[in-house]
């Protein structure tokens, strides 16, 4: 187990939401992996402005930072609470250092055209994530563009499982509660989306998954019709993005 951090002002203390605890075991094929889901999930949900100033928040060893930075944005950086992680990020050459995320987000109102936070917001008290959102939207330039993401409680298999077997899980969320939280956290054209966990298309077991996949979200899909539910997304995680309303509108 990593060393438990302190000092974050977040309730979670064996892994705060400000640092980032996906990474395969082999960080370096991390910036394989995770640089293609990314690439299939998150790409076409950025400003398509490649000078956007863009923040990474938990963004660990750099990997979303480095696939902005691969595919031409210009002006993109990442914060993160672990020295560590920071350290092989920066050892890459990437614009990251070392922040506690409210902290740095308090004082950088109106900064950013687009705000991601790589690491799950499940990490959060309900408490604390809706001060994140609330600051998140300060942070961001009008019209700006913020990027979440959590695990899918909706999904009949992992939903229950992945709240009880984190320590620091304090919660899931379904299309409708993600939408709900942006929503009252005063942002605009909210979308709620799946994140596709088959994205390897080299691997020909990867369409296998994704068939399998496919027929389980139709088996969900009918089960909760029968209970009178409208539920339509059953991916192990979802994410959102929602705008910044624009002080002219």
């Amino acid at each position: 187990m990593e060393k438990v951090k302190s000092g974050t002002g977040l309730t979670a203390t064996i892994e705060p939401f400000d640092s980032f605890w996906e990474a395969p075991q082999n960080v370096e094929k991390g910036f394989d992996s995770f640089g293609k889901f990314y690439r299939n999930n998150y790409l076409k949900h950025l400003p398509q402005n490649r000078d956007a100033n863009i923040l990474v928040i938990s963004c660990g060893y750099g990997y979303f930072v480095h696939l902005l930075k691969a595919v031409g944005y210009s002006a993109v950086s990442g914060i993160d609470s672990d020295p560590e992680k920071v350290r092989i990020a920066t050892g890459k050459g990437l614009n990251c250092t070392v922040e506690s995320a409210f902290a740095f987000l308090e004082n950088s109102p109106g900064s950013y055209d687009a705000i991601i936070a790589e690491q799950e917001i499940n990490h959060l008290t309900k408490e604390e994530i809706l001060v994140f959102l609330n600051l998140c939207r300060k942070s961001l330039a009008e019209g700006g563009t913020l990027m979440v993401h959590s695990l899918n409680g909706a999904n009949p298999i992992t939903g229950s499982e992945a709240l009880a077997q984190n320590f620091d899980h304090y919660n899931t969320f379904t299309e409708y509660s993600l939408r709900q939280i942006l929503d009252y956290s005063g942002f605009v054209e909210v979308n709620v989306f799946p994140l596709n966990l088959y994205v390897f298309y080299g691997n020909p077991l990867n369409y296998v998954a994704l068939l399998a996949d496919r027929i389980n979200t139709l088996i969900f899909r009918i089960n909760f019709i029968l209970y009178g539910k409208h539920n339509r997304i059953f991916t192990k995680k979802i994410a959102a993005v929602g705008k910044k309303k624009d002080a002219a509108r």
